[in-house]
């Protein structure tokens, strides 16, 4: 479900009172889904984007990018790149796309490229395969972004690495063995980085969302399951895109620089 593009958070981005205004964020896995509503949030507080897309999802990146350049009044560009997040050399593609589209080093990055395996199997029918598929993306993934963007974003202040992990590091759910192995993989590695970082001015942190109405979490599901997950949140809803992509948007700001190598739970009280 694509995240919609408002008036309100589109209108006068280019004003230098925005939060973001100069800076360039890159978003993994942000054509769609979380990833999308992040963009789209980042770029309203006036940050310049590098919407990052699998080969799959090309049609997708290129459409928001599209969307987000063309309001009136925004001096904050967006591009879409293509890049396996799994693979060194086209993570470092990404980064490099970044610099020299911008003409600066990146100050925010959003890893938020993931995958799960919508046939939700216990750990015994787990193949190798797709244990594999699972860590290469997310945990591997974060490994490779989160290295380029430690030895290649801007220091002295305003730097943000934020990872997309998932509240279900803490659930414990049958069915999601591998996916919630690996993205606890990530926030491990996610609070020692910020602790390697000091002196850097670049902070770490990661955002782990609970159940959130996108593609992704639809996926395998029935509408009975889908009602019962709604049903067991203290706030009786499924969480929304933008219910993630503000606090994201809240570390990616000043106003975030006292928060540093934590994880933060954004699921409406489904898992404390």
């Amino acid at each position: 479900m694509a995240a919609q593009i408002t008036g309100t958070e589109a209108q006068n981005s280019s004003s230098s009172s925005l939060p973001l205004n100069g800076r360039v964020a890159i978003v993994t896995g942000g054509s769609r889904g979380i990833g999308r509503a992040i963009a789209t949030h980042l770029h309203s507080l006036g940050a310049k984007l590098v919407i990052n897309y699998s080969s799959s999802n090309s049609t997708q990146a290129d459409q928001l990018a599209s969307e987000l350049n063309s309001f009136e009044n925004t001096q904050s560009k967006a591009i879409a790149v293509r890049a396996d997040v799994s693979d060194p050399e086209q993570v470092k593609h990404l980064f490099d796309r970044a610099e020299q589209e911008f003409e600066t080093q990146a100050h925010i990055v959003v890893n938020c490229a993931g995958i799960l395996d919508s046939k939700y199997p216990t750990l015994p029918e787990t193949s190798v395969d797709d244990w594999d598929k699972t860590f290469s993306v997310n945990a591997r993934g974060a490994f490779l972004v989160s290295r380029e963007a430690a030895r290649r974003l801007r220091r002295g202040g305003g730097g943000r690495i934020i990872a997309i992990s998932t509240s279900l590091v803490g659930g414990l759910m049958p069915g999601y063995g591998a996916y919630a192995a690996s993205k606890a993989a990530a926030e491990t590695m996610t609070k020692i980085l910020a602790k390697e970082l000091k002196g850097s001015g670049i902070t770490a942190n990661c955002v782990a969302p609970g159940p959130v109405a996108t593609e992704l979490f639809f996926a395998g599901k029935s509408e009975e399951t889908v009602k019962k997950i709604a049903e067991a949140c203290p706030l009786n809803r499924l969480g929304e895109p933008k219910d993630v992509a503000q606090v994201v948007g809240f570390l990616a700001g000043d106003a975030a620089e006292w928060v540093n190598g934590q994880v933060i739970r954004v699921n409406g009280g489904y898992v404390i």
